[in-house]
């Protein structure tokens, strides 16, 4: 194998590995909802288009 293969694996290898690093340090600046607050909010929205629906049925 030529040197130049050699060293476009080793580059592509670390570009691999800074971006997944770059990747971490993003998401661990990221602030993730509860479960709880999440379980709320989609209770909140499927109320609300259930009255959606219903005042639609009531048009047609």
């Amino acid at each position: 194998m030529s040197t130049g293969w050699i060293i476009a694996i080793i580059v592509i290898a670390l570009g691999i590995i800074v971006s997944n690093i770059m990747l971490v340090k993003k998401t661990a600046k990221m602030k993730m909802p509860s479960l709880k607050d999440l379980e709320q909010e989609k209770q909140k929205n499927e109320g609300s288009q259930n009255k959606n629906q219903g005042s639609n049925e009531d048009k047609g």
